[in-house]
């Protein structure tokens, strides 16, 4: 057996003879590693197996082709549960509640189903002393401790789980590969062999990976061409956690999960308005806050918006914000500076979401708008306002999507007034105001009694 050198993206996995600075497929920079390859060479024979083909109307489904996990915000997330023989990749930053969460769901779905528990990071006792501290079902949630690939498989073949949980995928190797684990190599050849017998067994699978300094998760892009679903597990503040899905072929990528961190696990927040928007005590709204009602796939909530702005000392201008994207608020305040004769150029701008939670909605552009005029004026909102609208390049309220949700959502928060777009529709139970320019938006809401 010859042992061949090559030279391995650990980005996107292209593979070169020689090692390159730039990447020809990805374009990225000094991100080739070298990596050792056993040649032993692959035999060509012929399949001896009988081919079948059939028609999609001959195909035999599964009673229970999707399955809950027992957690409401996860199976949102997930499109309604998970579905047997799927593969599920879950990223996020160290110590964020990736193991915890995915303990939650075995000792949930151990209630109905055999489930397997596989770790490569924590010891039996470790993952004991987790169980004991999240009261899970200790009886039925099977565990097995290693990081060889081929261990694992057999394990798989023999306990058949419903639902599997490998974690992480970083550490999982196999003795064929020469490079370590976590390697480009390894971590796809890995990710190849466990998805293709989970899918042979029927077997629904989390595979829990690490994220890189940029947020990105861990490895060449191929693992999550492999898997169904991406999910990312982002931290928005303190105690506050929120699932994204990035891919899912059984489910829309637009809902949000929402958790609580407690002593006692991961807790899921069916009123997130409450998390997003700070309780007052007095009549009147700090200069340079605002609400808007945002839509995440079927869930409709308040956030609070809060803007500063002050004299840039630097000698050029910048935009602070991370929970909204810096080109959107760049783009109302030149919106602003045009059409409704703001000056921002000479000003930094400082943008933040109460709570913590980055928001890409576009109908938050006029409560945008509305924060940093109040910002800059000084002049207050009213408290019981909240806006929703696009705002073009021409100065215009732009209307967006569900409006009548957004109506809905401000009435149940105990909001009395509404800033919306004119096409939008009429509800007698808020003072609601319609406008089409961002001038009328800025006339109007600051005359509201």
């Amino acid at each position: 057996m010859k042992n061949t050198v090559k030279y391995v993206c650990s980005n996107c996995g292209f593979e070169s003879s020689k090692w390159m600075g730039r990447c020809p497929e990805c374009k990225n920079w000094n991100t080739f590693e070298e990596q050792q390859f056993s040649s032993t060479g692959i035999k060509k024979s012929r399949s001896t197996g009988e081919i079948k083909i059939q028609t999609l109307s001959e195909v035999k489904m599964e009673k229970e082709f999707r399955f809950p996990t027992g957690i409401a915000e996860l199976d949102r997330v997930l499109g309604g549960g998970v579905v047997r023989g799927s593969s599920i990749l879950i990223g996020g930053e160290p110590g964020i509640g990736k193991s915890t969460l995915m303990l939650q769901t075995l000792s949930k779905v151990s209630q109905d189903y055999k489930v397997l528990y596989i770790s490569g990071e924590e010891s039996a006792s470790q993952i004991k002393q987790r169980a004991i501290r999240l009261d899970s079902n200790l009886d039925k949630i099977n565990i097995f401790c290693n990081v060889k690939l081929e261990d694992i498989l057999l394990v798989m073949e023999k306990v058949k789980p419903t639902l599997l949980v490998v974690d992480s995928l970083q550490t999982v190797g196999s003795r064929e590969i020469l490079s370590p684990p976590g390697s480009v190599s390894q971590i796809r050849a890995c990710s190849i062999e466990i998805i293709n017998l989970a899918k042979k067994i029927g077997s629904a699978v989390f595979l829990v990976g690490h994220v890189t300094k940029e947020g990105q998760l861990a490895g060449p892009k191929v693992i999550e061409h492999l898997v169904d679903t991406v999910l990312y597990f982002d931290q928005a503040a303190s105690g506050l956690r929120l699932i994204r899905a990035n891919k899912n072929r059984f489910g829309s990528i637009d809902e949000i999960g929402i958790f609580l961190m407690t002593v006692k696990g991961l807790e899921t927040v069916t009123d997130p308005s409450l998390l997003f928007v700070s309780e007052r005590s007095g009549s009147v709204l700090p200069p340079g806050i605002s609400f808007a009602t945002i839509c995440e796939g079927s869930r409709t909530f308040m956030v609070e918006i809060q803007a500063l702005v002050v004299e840039s000392k630097s000698g050029y201008t910048r935009v602070y914000s991370d929970k909204i994207e810096n080109g959107k608020v760049s783009r109302i305040a030149a919106v602003l500076e045009k059409h409704a004769g703001f000056k921002f150029s000479n000003k930094d701008i400082y943008v933040n979401i109460a709570g913590g939670m980055k928001v890409n909605d576009v109908s938050i552009e006029l409560s945008l708008a509305l924060a940093l005029v109040s910002a800059q004026t000084g002049k207050n909102l009213n408290l019981s306002l909240f806006s929703f609208g696009e705002v073009s390049l021409a100065g215009e309220i732009r209307p967006v999507g569900f409006s009548e949700r957004r109506l809905k959502t401000g009435i149940e928060m105990g909001f009395k007034s509404a800033l919306s777009p004119s096409s939008s529709k009429k509800t007698s139970k808020l003072n609601q105001i319609k406008v089409s320019s961002i001038n009328q938006a800025i006339k109007e809401c600051f005359l509201i009694d």
